[in-house]
């Protein structure tokens, strides 16, 4: 039977939560799980969680447990429902349980007055408990709930122009018309609405592009030819951009040595370019009828079957009968089928993500819902809004609120006495646009409904979780760096154009197109050039009159550095390469870890102790619960299930891996009783096959967090992304 509880099991909870998916099979692995805690009346025993669900940073939970008594010849099982609040680190990938309360405890083996003194002592212990989870762990296992981002379908599929080049090529994209600002201390000005060192000489009407510290093109038409000069004038030298340093990867890899100069193609709307080393060649993907353009660091494929090509451009598909267009954006339910047969480690297999149905997918999806949370210390969250000007404000469409355009802080008027601003995913408030502002205790819902195509949709994704006197916790999902669940896979960035501001600053706007925007399980979403080889590096964003960020909030940089020529060279090495480039790279992805919010930020287990948890390492983590509460254990000979008389095979001899028949019965009419018996019969056998089939997705969705969370402890490695990006 099920017991509501008030207090009860709490202590259980805690320690059930702490990661939610490590291997399990029966030879035990190296895992954390199970995990035990010894307390003076026995043993508890806690096995791996089973999650159902989870919206915002509230986790529902189920999970196995197994209380060894003093004085007990054999343990008591049982199962636990709970919800629980996660704190979340995304850059270290783990995240913290607080705040749970149980649901629901069922113990089939016990009566009322054993769980009440296990209540007692479990009740005693749950103030001590502080228990982390592996990200990893928390992705395996967690279900796909029903939530996904509201404004989601409003996403623009519509393609940009498509530019395709059978030679090297770089695409130098300026958000509009080049605006010209005087470049202090010189008789220069630079081109202020564009990621690249564009510089002009008002005296020679000439201008510069920056493609490394020693090496510029120049040229008198902005859209014409561009040419590699060896004259550049000392004062525009000085103005190159420092190259930051290269990742240890590029330096293993890039092993070709110096390429061809790329030509300069400049657009002044929303472009991709893909560009191949020369005419197109193509290559097989193993176990499949398709084939992949080798000679270019695009995303193109082609099928031999339908002679249909197919390029990934920021999370969507485009289909076209030649590489030169035109482009047609086509669902990712509707790609031809063996594209779900890429092998996930071969050259293509980080395109997976925007495949629907295939598990890389199905991750970045559940990843896209996880929130990065941090507690706000209220006295030292502190705001101030710089408008280029008056503060000066547009309709946000489709509802009766307004934003501002000449600043690069998102402020949201709702009504003439409420704002309200987020910075760095912090949410404040103030009377007016100039301020004061104070932290925010709570945002209207209205804000919430601001639809995809808007600039500052990206707010919608930052939350309020919990008020305190002292500390305000708060949390914000991939959306607010423009990761967006659309469908069943996710895109990058909302495909809309919004040309930035232009006044005596420029602040631009969230782009979803011309950064050869790429995807990798374990780096999250690179930011780079079309070409880039030897010494043509072409740093972007590296300074100059830029405010705010192409691809993502201020302060946020995302992975902007350039591919490097023979991207694909690095498939070899797996996924490891990307943990490691996750790895060293993760702080700069966190904006809680930001400087300016290090300041404000509260340590969330500052007046928490150490949990008393720790895994068992002479037990298999290869006990269950069902959705009913009942408790069951993988082995060598398959399923068994916990009863008063211990543990009985469900098997009984039969293939319960095969589905029961389902077919009426047979038998003449003149024997209803032979004919009841035989449909409770197979109703009880596709019962027994409903629930194995449960508790076998239980079983690899931890054997599959068990090898995620191992490759990432242990080789810190990741994808085809693993060359510059």
């Amino acid at each position: 039977m099920f017991y509501p509880l008030t207090k009860l099991t709490a202590f259980i909870i805690l320690s059930l939560c702490v990661s939610l998916s490590i291997a399990s099979s029966a030879q035990a692995e190296s895992s954390n799980w199970p995990q035990e805690i010894k307390t003076t009346e026995g043993t508890v025993v806690i096995y791996q969680p089973q999650p159902e669900s989870l919206k915002g940073n509230q986790l529902k939970a189920r999970a196995a447990v197994a209380l060894e008594l003093a004085g007990s010849k054999a343990p008591v099982f049982g199962a636990v429902w709970f919800d629980a609040q996660l704190e979340t680190d995304r850059s270290e990938r783990t995240a913290t349980i607080t705040n749970v309360k149980v649901l629901n405890v069922r113990f089939p083996e016990s009566n009322e007055q054993k769980q009440k003194k296990l209540s007692k002592l479990l009740e005693d212990e749950i103030p001590k408990w502080n228990m982390a989870i592996s990200m990893d762990e928390l992705l395996a296992s967690l279900e796909l709930v029903e939530e996904q981002a509201k404004a989601s379908e409003k996403i623009n599929t519509a393609p940009p122009e498509i530019i395709f080049i059978a030679e090297p090529a770089i695409l130098v994209n300026i958000d509009g018309e080049p605006q010209l600002r005087d470049e202090k201390n010189t008789k220069l000005k630079r081109v202020i609405n564009t990621p690249y060192t564009l510089l002009f000489d008002p005296a020679t009407k000439l201008y510069y592009l920056n493609a490394d510290p020693k090496t510029w093109y120049t040229t008198k038409d902005i859209n014409s030819d561009w040419s590699i000069t060896t004259k550049v004038p000392q004062e525009i030298a000085a103005l190159a951009p420092k190259e930051e340093p290269k990742d240890t990867e590029e330096t293993e890899k890039d092993k070709s040595g110096p390429g061809p100069a790329p030509k300069v193609i400049v657009r002044t709307e929303p472009a991709e370019l893909i560009s191949a080393n020369g005419k197109p060649e193509f290559k097989p993907i193993e176990g499949t009828d398709l084939l992949y353009m080798s000679n270019t660091d695009s995303d193109v494929l082609m099928d031999i079957k339908q002679q249909q090509y197919y390029i990934l451009l920021s999370g969507r598909w485009y289909v076209g009968k030649k590489v030169e267009g035109p482009w047609t954006y086509v669902p990712g339910e509707k790609l031809p089928k063996d594209f779900a047969k890429i092998p996930k480690n071969s050259n293509l297999g980080t395109v997976l993500y925007a495949v629907p149905g295939t598990d890389v997918a199905k991750e970045a999806v559940l990843d896209a819902q996880i929130p990065q949370t941090a507690a706000i210390d209220r006295s030292k969250a502190a705001l101030k809004v710089e408008y280029d000007g008056e503060p000066k404000f547009e309709q946000v469409s489709d509802t009766s609120m307004k934003y501002a355009i000449n600043t690069a802080t998102p402020v949201i008027r709702v009504s003439s006495n409420q704002y309200y601003a987020v910075d760095e995913a912090v949410w404040f408030r103030a009377p007016s646009p100039n301020g004061p502002w104070t932290i925010a205790t709570s945002v209207p819902d209205i804000i919430y409904t601001i639809p995809a195509d808007s600039p500052v949709y990206n707010v919608t994704f930052v939350k309020i979780y919990k008020v305190e006197p002292e500390v305000i916790y708060v949390g914000y999902t991939p959306g607010y760096t423009h990761t967006y669940i659309y469908g069943t896979t996710i895109v990058y960035g909302t495909g809309y154009y919004w040309p930035g501001w232009y006044g005596y600053y420029y602040y631009p706007r969230p782009a979803t197109w011309g950064f050869h925007v790429r995807w990798n399980p374990y780096t999250g979403w690179r930011f780079g050039l079309s070409y880039s080889s030897g010494p043509f590096t072409f740093v972007i964003g590296g300074g100059g009159w830029y405010h705010g960020g192409w691809w993502g909030p201020g302060r946020y940089r995302g992975y902007h550095r350039g591919y490097r020529h023979g991207y694909r060279r690095g498939a070899h090495a797996g996924y490891r390469a990307g943990y490691r480039a996750g790895q060293r790279h993760s702080h700069k992805q966190n904006l809680y870890r930001s400087q300016h919010n290090k300041k404000r930020a509260t340590p969330t287990n500052k007046a928490r102790h150490h949990a008393k948890a720790r895994p068992s390492s002479n037990r298999p983590n290869n006990v269950y619960t069902d959705n009913k509460g009942n408790v069951h254990r993988k082995t060598n000979q398959g399923w068994q299930s916990r009863s008063k008389d211990g543990w009985q095979s469900t098997n009984k001899g039969k293939q319960t891996s095969q589905r029961p028949s389902t077919q009426p019965s047979q038998r003449p009419a003149q024997q209803p009783s032979r004919s009841s018996t035989q449909q409770r019969s197979q109703y009880q056998s596709s019962q027994r096959y409903s629930q194995q089939q449960q508790l076998n997705r239980s079983h690899q969705s931890r054997q599959q967090g068990a090898q995620r969370n191992r490759s990432y402890g242990g080789a810190r490695g990741g994808g085809r992304g693993a060359g510059r990006r």
